[in-house]
């Protein structure tokens, strides 16, 4: 039988260790940098009491889709949508991320309505290096937080809309006293954060601050002591639902003020609070009403055809959603192309590099390496919006421009 030297076995044994070794690095290094999928994820209310606005999301990122598809997809490969439901609940906002992530394998992810759903995939993403892109959500700590490398927006942000709904409700109230009301949730509370700053910013202080939990059907004591204020304008954080029942508690009181209100209210709030909602003023960036450019009448032609139950614009609840929607998925196959194959860390560099125009606003670049730049939409592409005759309409084809209301 033969033996080997003690000599000849130390060198078998360096040998077998420096090619393990070898292995091990190339596979993490091929882990590390693993080809990705075609496909975009998305975590969004399916179902539930906001499934409409995950339905317009998807509108506008169906469209995108579909045609990029009908140009040869990305580099050469068909993109495709994979959406799983959330049920407005963040744990599965988090557990739906690591699926897009780890098992779909997917390029990127979008964003949905919900800001504590958005908040929640911090971590996730970071630790999966998922490049998620947000499409209505505009709480300002989705984006503005020290770590952020992976999470981009196509969307307002609460941070520069509050200012901007400040400054046209001090323009509407004749009393120089504008309110905030919002609702007590980590997006209401970001909002009056944004708010006060804002309000600070101008010198200026917010007469009354009333806030009111999810589901509440009478919030009269709220308007009193707004109305005791001498409050004519508010700055409004709220959805369809609960906004509806303040508009029914203000009727019963006889107090109307000027109501300046972010978008979580959408073309929704019109079937929920009828009349009621006439006048009320939300920020926006984009309405399919009324004359469209000739892109987006082609893309209003794609979803009616994709999606029968859009009969007119005015079945689109959430316009700025869904054109966001449509210029977000447009951003990431730019990326793509720019990075040159399906690599997420290739594609969050080439995030900095996008130059394109879309319905919202001239992306030129779309996004820069600082952490008030991960937002592709900047104030100067917000606009307002009013309720009149049921519609969700550019507050310039309305009564309610410069319209003050007295109490």
């Amino acid at each position: 039988m033969r033996t080997v030297s003690d000599g000849r076995r130390r060198r078998l044994l360096s040998a077998a260790l420096a090619c393990a070794a070898l292995a091990g690095f190339g596979l993490a290094g091929e882990a590390h940098a693993q080809r990705a999928e075609p496909c975009i994820g998305a975590s969004w209310e399916l179902t539930g009491a906001f499934a409409h606005q995950a339905q317009q999301i998807r509108y506008g990122a169906t469209a995108a889709i579909e045609e990029i598809n009908e140009k040869g997809g990305v580099l050469g490969q068909r993109l495709r949508l994979v959406a799983y439901d959330d049920q407005g609940e963040p744990a599965r906002a988090v557990d739906n991320a690591r699926r897009i992530g780890e098992r779909d394998n997917c390029i990127a992810m979008l964003g949905g309505f919900r800001t504590p759903n958005a908040i929640a995939l911090r971590e996730p993403l970071h630790e999966m290096e998922l490049p998620w892109v947000g499409t209505i959500s505009a709480g300002t700590a989705v984006i503005e937080f020290p770590t952020n490398k992976w999470m981009f927006r196509v969307s307002m942000k609460d941070r520069w809309v509050a200012g901007f709904l400040l400054d046209r409700a001090r323009e509407a109230s004749k009393s120089g006293k504008v309110g905030m009301v919002y609702e007590a949730t980590a997006w209401g509370q970001g909002g009056l954060a944004d708010a006060e700053r804002a309000a600070a910013e101008r010198g200026v202080t917010l007469a009354a601050k009333e806030t009111y939990n999810m589901g509440d059907a009478d919030m009269s004591a709220q308007l009193i002591r707004l109305r005791d204020a001498g409050v004519d304008a508010i700055v409004l954080y709220g959805n369809d639902r609960e906004v509806a029942n303040l508009l029914r508690s203000m009727d019963r009181l006889g107090y109307r003020p000027a109501i300046f209100a972010a978008w979580g209210i959408g073309a929704r709030l019109a079937e929920l609070a009828g009349p009621l909602a006439e006048g009320v003023r939300v920020a926006g960036t984009f309405s399919w009403l009324g004359e469209l450019p000739d892109r987006a009448k082609g893309v209003l032609a794609r979803m009616q055809a994709l999606f029968p139950e859009i009969r007119t614009p005015a079945d689109l609840l959430h316009p700025s959603g869904t054109a966001n929607a449509y210029d977000a998925v447009h951003i990431i196959a730019e990326a793509i192309r720019i990075a040159g194959r399906f690599d997420r860390g290739a594609v969050r560099e080439a995030m900095y590099k996008v130059n394109m125009t879309g319905l919202v606003a001239d992306y030129r670049p779309a996004f820069e390496p600082r952490p008030d730049r991960h937002d592709a939409v900047t104030p100067q592409a917000y606009r307002l919006f009013a309720y009149h005759n049921g519609q969700l309409l550019p507050v310039e084809q309305t009564p309610h421009r410069l319209a003050a209301r007295a109490n």
